[in-house]
């Protein structure tokens, strides 16, 4: 289905922009996977510009992070965990509430590359008091950019290197972005475990 999305048209840099805003707070939509997709095409000298891709990406991370934002700002705690009602979900908000307080801003830099930690952190960071938008939005481009440039440049390498089958190019992005996620995800647990073992796990990407 993603090949439909994304192909040699121009109508690719939209696509990638509607699930890139959408996948912030609907986190069920493969943002990371389309990004990849789109830079391999490039990479295999399918049509698209990767400049324009990284673009397109980053505009629309920053776009749904910070609609996320102004959900949590002006709706508010109760209404936003209204909306992810399962408990693995709210572990997360907890977890995200927790990292804020802690560690500050530069979690939301670190989140971009959690499954449903971004989510998770973008709407706490509205809800929570302590965080400007001003300072949100600067923490949230530099992440958006650092995310846009990693995926796009996972699928442009991949489909350089297979040219000639540009799907060999998009499943070597997708192993390398899958290996990252879950060496982050793995280092975060054994973190809490190891300075907080009496709170609750982080986000879950299945929530």
């Amino acid at each position: 289905m993603l090949l439909d999305w994304v192909s040699g048209s121009n109508w690719s840099y939209l696509a990638i922009f509607g699930v890139a805003v959408l996948d912030a707070f609907f986190p069920v939509v493969p943002s990371e996977s389309m990004v990849i997709l789109g830079g391999a095409i490039a990479g295999s000298g399918e049509g698209l510009n990767v400049f324009l891709i990284i673009l397109a990406a980053w505009a629309g991370a920053v776009v749904g992070d910070n609609i996320s934002y102004g959900i949590g700002k002006f709706a508010g705690e109760r209404t936003v965990k209204g909306l992810f009602k399962s408990e693995k979900a709210h572990q997360g908000f907890d977890w995200a509430e927790r990292q804020l307080a802690e560690r500050g801003s530069y979690i939301i830099l670190i989140a971009r590359f959690i499954p449903f930690g971004r989510t998770a952190v973008t709407f706490t960071s509205g809800y929570t008091k302590g965080l400007p938008w001003h300072r949100f939005f600067r923490y949230d481009l530099v992440a958006g950019g650092v995310w846009a440039v990693y995926a796009t440049m996972l699928g442009y390498i991949g489909g350089k290197q297979f040219e000639e089958q540009p799907w060999k190019g998009i499943v070597f992005g997708l192993g390398i972005a899958f290996a990252v996620a879950t060496v982050i995800e793995l280092v975060r647990r054994w973190r809490e475990k190891k300075n907080v073992p009496e709170q609750a796990a982080a986000p879950d990407p299945d929530s």
